[in-house]
């Protein structure tokens, strides 16, 4: 497995896990010799939005507060939690970290991240108002034109690769049409 967390002690029964090939699969698992469960690793989903201001044209973009990349710009985005879609998780992640009130739109972007094991979707959204609350995970929250963009205090790539085909498809009169990349 390429990835560094791994499990050492089984969820269920608390004894040590070996790492092997059980006999109806084809990866490699943590098996609990114990109890014989099976546990499996999977990518951690990552949804967000791209929210703009219809007026203008203008991106919501907020100012990490906390590491990784710390003061560093993203959109509003952070892991989706059980128990709510991919949806509402992009809605609620935009709420806590930009305090912006929202209309969700179709799915814009689905970026594979798989070195860190996450999946990224950001939707595109309708800003219904300029006003906005940054909650206690981003230091501030700004509305940036394109030639605004502070590319070089990207926090993320998945987000400097959203943002840049958002403005090359609006440049361009395209319709925002979804959009997948491979990211290693």
């Amino acid at each position: 497995m390429p990835f560094p967390i791994r499990f050492k002690h089984c969820p269920n029964c608390g004894a040590a896990v070996d790492y092997r090939i059980p006999a109806d699969d084809n990866r490699e698992r943590a098996v609990c010799p114990a109890c014989a469960s099976i546990h499996y690793q999977n990518p951690l989903n990552v949804v967000g939005t791209l929210p703009v201001l219809e007026e203008d044209g203008r991106v919501l973009l907020c100012r990490r507060a906390i590491e990784p990349r710390h003061g560093l710009w993203t959109l509003p985005a952070g892991f989706m939690e059980l128990g709510e879609t991919t949806a509402q998780g992009a809605l609620r992640e935009t709420q806590e970290e930009a305090g912006a009130q929202i209309e969700l739109l179709p799915l814009y972007s689905l970026l594979n991240v798989v070195k860190v094991g996450q999946v990224h979707l950001f939707y595109r959204a309708r800003l219904l108002s300029s006003r906005f609350e940054p909650g206690p995970e981003s230091l501030e929250a700004r509305l940036f034109a394109e030639e605004e963009v502070p590319w070089d205090s990207i926090a993320f790539r998945t987000t400097r690769e959203t943002l840049a085909r958002f403005f090359d498809d609006r440049r361009a009169g395209r319709p925002f049409e979804l959009f997948s990349m491979d990211l290693q």
